[in-house]
């Protein structure tokens, strides 16, 4: 890529936005892949996305990421969807082309990636809990299921929700031959899950999901969308009973590296982003 080469403008669209990884994982996939392509911050109001992203299209805009408050607004944005967004019900990543606006959600992708590559546990015919029943979760539900586990439990505080989403995926269940269930914290099955992810909110304010403990064992990837320098609360309430606790940092990238695909038709490699970005994280300040 050279340094006068014409570029396309991508950009992460959100608010707050300035604290986003984004721009610099893009960054580092267009240096790696050779792609012309620059990234940046796009802050919108919460009642402006639609102007803001028509504006960014029509300055020449090819594509977005989409983060908090907006992954709602631009599934209702999109021209069309990808059955993974559709199946989501929310978008993360925008694509401009000659057809007009396509919406897609890489969040599941990016979570069944980190786990399966990144981390090497493989989640065919395995067992999964899946905490919380919102929009993080329903976004990964389907990208899983495609991995053929055994079981698939969700569980969420309002059992409801869990049971609706049990519902709406029952025929993707079906179609894999998974055993998919949910509720309360009482439809956790006896013995310990292969894999648990929690994808409540918890971590931000530090408190631990409905959870019996007796699902966590030595075989058991205790796996946090959250992430941050330090491991979160469920990673290390996790390891107390023996499990092995994983953060989402590699999800953001993994998804990251799918929105890159979806745009470019490139798929950039992960692994050692995901390397540099932790170290960063994890580097000590310094004056």
């Amino acid at each position: 890529m050279s340094a006068n080469q014409v570029r396309d403008r991508y950009a992460v669209i959100g608010n707050p936005v300035a604290h986003s990884k984004s721009p610099f994982i893009h960054g580092r996939f267009a240096v790696q892949t050779g792609e012309p392509i620059e990234y940046g911050h796009l802050l919108a109001p919460v009642d402006a996305f639609a102007p803001h992203v028509r504006a960014f299209v029509e300055a020449g805009g090819r594509g977005l990421n989409v983060t908090v408050p907006f992954k709602l607004d631009a599934h209702a944005f999109a021209d069309t969807l990808s059955p993974r967004a559709a199946a989501a019900g929310a978008v993360n990543t925008l694509r401009v082309d000659a057809t007009g606006i396509y919406g897609d959600n890489t969040d599941g992708f990016g979570l069944v990636r980190d786990i399966e590559v990144n981390l090497g546990v493989p989640l065919k015919g395995a067992r999964i809990l899946l905490l919380g029943a919102g929009g993080a979760a329903r976004g990964v539900v389907l990208p899983m299921l495609e991995r053929m586990p055994h079981t698939l439990t969700i569980v969420n505080r309002t059992a409801a929700k869990a049971e609706a989403l049990v519902e709406q995926f029952a025929q993707a269940a079906r179609d894999t031959a998974c055993c998919l269930t949910g509720g309360s914290a009482r439809a956790i099955e006896a013995g310990e899950y292969d894999v648990i992810v929690n994808a409540t909110a918890g971590s931000l304010d530090a408190s631990l999901p409905e959870c019996d403990d007796r699902a966590f064992g030595a075989g058991t990837l205790a796996y946090d969308m959250m992430y941050g320098a330090q491991p979160t609360v469920f990673m290390e309430h996790a390891r107390t009973l023996g499990a092995r606790g994983a953060d989402g940092l590699g999800m953001l990238v993994e998804q990251a590296a799918e929105s890159f695909f979806v745009w470019r038709g490139v798929r950039p490699d992960g692994a050692p982003v995901l390397a540099e970005l932790r170290a960063l994280l994890t580097a000590p300040l310094r004056a």
